[in-house]
């Protein structure tokens, strides 16, 4: 009896692992069937739900207890602890492995290429005058679109720059004001701007609201939640920062030994409660009152007095025997430390100041880091080894100092100094991503004139842009092209515009002759043009602006153009001696009609002149080389506005492609030899084509200035007193001995 029993459980247990093996198995084989479906539904871009679609998920098993209406409102939980606050927030970090690959939609760039959407602004919203700075620098920018239809990229108008919820600044309920966008589409190709996340005492870099998709430009971003090659990491400025042009760098003089009364300095607070105090707590160890200078002061909050330690009286006064700025504009090197953040606004003082930064913020990404080499312009110190920062600075060789002064200056000029230049090079710096086979070079982004001018639609060939040549060993272009702008018709072989012709054509340099002809009379006959050694080829513009004569036509196929006006007088020699000097200096333009600007302090304006003097800040395109490139950047770069204003007046052109020279190369025109008996021939007072017949041209050129100063920011236009003459030019030497010796007939 027993054993049948025994018998009785064996067969039962038998069967019942049978039928276990036998059921797994379907699921097991269901679900390798389903696989193998889903497998192949997604190679013919069909989807099906899984079977686990209908159950719900339970995405973080340890995630802390936290209430749901709490999750909800994004303004709780202000307390909490970062990690906390990361968790419970998870839904803001979904995110986190986003890249362009992955979290952008490439396909709505390849269609319209590079265009930025800005929401219009909602009514009754507040947006700080910072934020609108931002606003207003894509809206002015080549990359803006009204229609977003044609964007690539959209920027919210909401403000989500100050996401301290103690802010005044701060702007609630930004989660549904979000969501309810028609285009936010789970921030999918979209970019929030970010100066200040998180609040007291924790100041996390959590922004408050879900960003999906979307990519963060943000100020104090750290390596940990940075996501490389899709957030942008960008510089903590204050509210007073300029919206263009900003400030040029304090750097005057390159001096040798480039050392300063203090070798290192740094004025701030320090922090008595919270994060980011424990480095600048410590900075009294190093300072010494002589050549390192390190003060800070408990004298911020209301509440400080509260929490003085011992050192708080004798710091306090410590601080106030000292001058920031006389500290900055006579100190090497300017000590940057965290703040409540990981950004301080010392960056960007100590950058303008020539000041290299010493930085003591462990695990910040560096402000656009993504192609910026911050070794070439800052020192990277790291806040547990504080004590040996300054014998690490004092062992810098004089001239690796002088070397990253020059760069702080280059960085600040060319992508910080004001708030437009933070938002185009961010932009241009997606735009890389986007279109990586002409994207920028380190070298480009780390070299004068910048990523900002250097623009690789042009060209993805560095030997293509006249900043380049010393760095590749290239030689600059040896011919020419002269492109003559006219505008009278062609009555009488005695004109000018014929005798200037033939005088280019006879250059040993002239490789080719464009007349652009921008006159309203039909074109002149083949056989009016007289015969030359050189190619002549008349371009009708399609236009007849004035704008047109700028424009990068494929005809001209060297990198050097001689702008001519139909009525400059220049012989054979004066041409060849200025492309031998243009060759010298290939990024600038290089000619004879000097013009100069001034400050008018009766009218609080700039002012034009055209009186002979020993200075000036222009060279007249009416008899200039320049580098071909000038033309593109006229074209892509410039705004409609400026370029309307200019064919409107039909007038300023000249100034305006001057203007733009200057702000490229931070660098005046070069003049050359000055003619004895030097005049502009004017057509007849009486001619309706002469622009020179206007009474109104002058005024209009003064207006101009004005115009375009405003545009740029500041005034770009450098002084100048260099003149170039050929050798023994005026010496009292046989005129057979000199090399143009035409010049000096002249």
């Amino acid at each position: 009896m027993q054993a049948k029993k025994r018998y009785f459980i064996l067969l039962s247990a038998g069967s019942c692992l049978a039928l276990l093996f036998y059921f797994g198995g379907l699921q097991f084989r269901a679900s390798r069937s389903h696989s193998r479906r889903e497998e192949h539904s997604g190679r013919n871009g069909l989807h099906h739900p899984s079977p686990d679609h209908f159950w719900p998920r339970f995405p973080d098993a340890l995630r802390p207890f936290v209430p749901w209406d709490q999750l909800e409102n994004e303004d709780s939980n202000v307390h909490i602890s970062p990690r906390q606050k990361r968790d419970a927030n998870s839904s803001i970090y979904k995110g986190k492995t986003c890249r362009m690959e992955s979290c952008f939609d490439f396909t709505l760039c390849k269609k319209n290429g590079f265009k930025v959407y800005v929401y219009p602004q909602q009514k009754g919203e507040k947006i700080a005058e910072s934020y609108q700075n931002i606003l207003a620098a894509i809206e002015g920018s080549r990359f803006y679109t009204s229609d977003p239809s044609q964007a690539c990229l959209f920027v919210l108008s909401l403000d989500t720059l100050d996401r301290d919820q103690l802010s005044p600044q701060y702007v609630h309920n930004l989660r549904s004001k979000v969501q309810s966008l028609h285009l936010w589409n789970n921030g999918r190709n979209h970019l929030i701007f970010n100066l200040y996340s998180g609040t007291w005492p924790d100041y996390t870099e959590d922004v408050g609201f879900d960003i999906g998709q979307a990519m963060l430009a943000k100020a104090s971003i750290s390596t940990e939640n940075f996501r490389p090659n899709f957030d942008v990491s960008i510089p903590l400025f204050s509210k007073d920062h300029p919206r263009t042009g900003g400030e040029r760098g304090f750097l005057k003089f390159n001096s040798i030994p480039p050392l300063r009364k203090y070798m290192l300095v740094f004025k701030g607070k320090r922090y008595l409660t919270g994060i980011g105090s424990d480095t600048r707590n410590a900075l009294y160890h190093v300072h010494n009152g002589e050549d390192v200078v390190l003060l800070t002061t408990c004298k911020h909050g209301k509440d400080w007095q509260k929490h003085k330690d011992s050192r708080c009286d004798r710091d306090n006064t410590e601080y106030e025997k000292y001058d920031y700025r006389e500290m900055l504009h006579n100190a090497t090197f300017c000590l940057v430390p965290r703040g409540r953040r990981l950004g301080s606004f010392r960056f960007l003082e100590a950058l303008q100041a020539a000041c290299v930064p010493v930085m003591l913020s462990n695990g910040w990404e560096l402000p656009f880091s993504e192609v910026i080499n911050w070794n070439q312009a800052a020192v990277i110190g790291d806040e547990r080894l504080l004590l040996q920062i300054p014998s690490t600075i004092r062992s810098i060789h004089q001239d690796k100092i002088l070397a990253l002064r020059q760069q702080t200056q280059f960085l600040w000029e060319a992508y910080f100094s004001s708030v437009e230049k933070i938002v185009l090079t961010t932009l241009e710096i997606i735009q890389d991503r986007i279109f990586k086979h002409i994207s920028r070079n380190s070298l480009i982004w780390n070299k004068h004139p910048g990523g900002l001018f250097v623009l690789p639609q042009y060209s993805s060939y560095l030997g293509d842009f006249p900043y380049y040549y010393a760095n590749l060993g290239l030689k600059p272009p040896s011919k020419f092209t002269a492109v003559i702008h006219a505008v009278t018709a062609l009555v009488s072989q005695s004109q000018p515009v014929l005798k200037l012709l033939v005088a280019a054509a006879k250059s040993q340099y002239c490789a080719q002759i464009i007349v652009l002809w921008n006159c309203d009379k039909p074109l002149p006959a083949k056989h009016r043009w007289p015969a030359t050694a050189v190619p002549v080829i008349v371009i009708e513009g399609e236009s007849k602006v004035m704008s047109s004569r700028f424009l990068p036509y494929d005809n001209i196929v060297t990198d050097a153009v001689l702008s001519l006006d139909e009525d400059t007088v220049l012989s054979t020699t004066e041409v060849d001696f200025a492309f031998t000097v243009w060759q010298s200096f290939p990024e600038r333009i290089v000619g004879y009609p000097a013009r100069s600007h001034f400050w008018d302090n009766s009218k609080e304006r700039w002012g034009y002149t055209s009186k002979w003097t020993n200075d000036y800040s222009m060279v007249l395109t009416g008899a200039a080389i320049y580098h071909k490139y000038y033309h593109y950047l006229y074209t892509h770069y410039l705004p409609a506005s400026l370029k309307n204003m200019v064919d409107q007046l039909a007038n300023c052109e000249d100034i305006l492609m001057n203007f733009l020279v200057s702000a490229v190369t931070k660098l005046p025109p070069i003049k050359v030899t000055q003619k004895k008996q030097y005049k502009e021939t004017m057509m007849g007072q009486t001619s309706r084509a002469s622009r020179w017949a206007d009474p109104d041209h002058f005024a209009q050129r003064q207006s101009c200035m004005n115009t375009f100063a405003s545009w740029f920011g500041s005034m770009p236009l450098i002084h100048s007193q260099m003149r170039l003459d050929p050798v023994l030019f005026k010496d009292q030497v046989s005129i057979l001995r000199k090399k143009y010796r035409d010049i000096e007939r002249l």
